[in-house]
């Protein structure tokens, strides 16, 4: 199979370079959140790079960047931004990757690729907000009101874009979507294999909850009359736990994963806690059983304990199965790449192809997760499965031609 000339030391250095934007100090990894200066600084050069191999550099309102070439193309990507403590490879490889094989394909003079990065993959203000967006999955005035950690709103944030921001991209120019990322798993790296073709990708439920009890002197209010937000939250957890018992699967998970307590003084019964409980799986069934579960266990909690009680909108995204041809197509070039090197699998992480999958065909290839780990500065991947991940990917597009 006739694969597309690519070059992997081109593509390896921009990696790095990408690396240089927010790099924590802390081996490789990066601290690079959607809308910070290093993320903004990062897809100014990005958007450079893409004008020098001869593609015309667009961002879109929520500062998505695109890299387009005229008329009809394959779309490759992935997202820039980092976790607050990131690698250097979450998101950045498919971004680059979509790079690297977008320019090889103009100077071999065809196919047609443009390549993206999307902006708040990480979920600063939501969930993958820039393709969610994008895709319709939640409208942009919802979006915008979305807040960040630090309560300022994703209509905030955009300003930063200032002339950069322009219109949204018609998805019909479009005649699929590709991913290349890390696993962000164990299963390459410990069970062997260079590269994974994506089968499907697991649906996920986000809600933000809110406990409102009575603040008060934690040394001269009883036990008896207390009512801790905190209690209430541990007991929901507990209670949870239980319930999910008969409902799950060994490939279910759940979490809580962002916990604010009010005041948050040692010598004050909160009165008040703001968390998150997501929860993923395979199964929409599932995901919608849980969620009744979750909702009936803290109303219950809270009658029992007098607390008051807010749901704030519930972020969703359903499960999604990966495109047969253009599956195949990856395939094909795992195979010409990595010969018998190769493994179908699920992705149990979210990814823009979840969004992108209401618009176009989608489908993701994987290259391992040293230690499995991921979100962590530790993040890596060895050089060698990244060029393999590379070429596997160009020989796709070739493949699909």
């Amino acid at each position: 199979m006739t694969t597309l000339p690519i070059d992997p030391e081109r593509f390896l250095a921009d990696l790095h370079m990408l690396r240089s934007f927010g790099a924590s100090g802390t081996g490789k990894g990066v601290c690079r959140p959607a809308f910070s200066k290093a993320d903004l600084d990062s897809r100014d050069w990005l958007a450079g790079r893409m004008e020098e191999a001869g593609l015309r550099s667009h961002f879109d309102p929520v500062g998505s960047l695109f890299g387009l070439v005229h008329g009809p193309s394959l779309l490759i990507g992935s997202h820039s931004d980092s976790q607050v403590e990131g690698g250097w490879l979450d998101g950045a490889l498919g971004v680059i990757a979509g790079l690297e094989v977008a320019r090889a394909a103009q100077e071999a003079g065809g196919p047609p690729v443009s390549c993206v990065s999307f902006q708040d993959e990480e979920g600063r203000f939501g969930v993958t907000t820039g393709s969610a967006i994008w895709g319709g999955n939640i409208s942009l005035a919802e979006a915008d009101a979305l807040q960040g950690p630090d309560g300022t709103s994703l209509a905030e944030a955009r300003k930063a874009l200032g002339a950069r921001a322009g219109a949204f991209l018609d998805p019909d120019r479009f005649t699929g979507f590709l991913e290349m990322h890390i696993e962000q798993g164990p299963v390459l790296d410990t069970e062997g294999g260079s590269l994974g073709v994506v089968e499907a990708i697991v649906g996920m439920r986000n809600l933000t909850m809110t406990l409102k009890g009575a603040q008060n002197h934690a040394g001269t209010t009883p036990m008896r009359l207390r009512k801790d937000a905190f209690q209430g939250l541990a007991a929901f957890t507990t209670a949870l736990n239980d319930r999910f018992r008969n409902v799950v699967t060994p490939a279910t998970v759940w979490t809580i994963g962002h916990v604010e307590v009010h005041p948050n003084a040692h010598a004050i019964v909160p009165g008040e806690v703001r968390f998150t409980l997501q929860w993923r799986d395979g199964s929409t069934d599932r995901l919608d059983r849980m969620e009744e579960i979750a909702r009936d266990t803290v109303q219950e909690i809270c009658a029992e304990r007098g607390l008051g009680l807010e749901f704030a909108p519930k972020l969703e995204l359903a499960p999604v199965t990966m495109d047969a041809r253009l599956r195949g197509a990856l395939e094909q070039g795992a195979e010409a790449a990595a010969p018998g090197a190769w493994r179908a699998m699920p992705s149990g992480a979210l990814h823009d192809a979840t969004n992108l999958s209401k618009l176009m065909p989608v489908a993701m290839l994987f290259v391992p997760s040293i230690g499995g780990i991921s979100h962590d500065f530790a993040e890596d991947t060895t050089e060698a499965d990244l060029v393999t991940g590379l070429r596997a990917l160009a020989g796709a597009v070739s493949a699909l031609g």
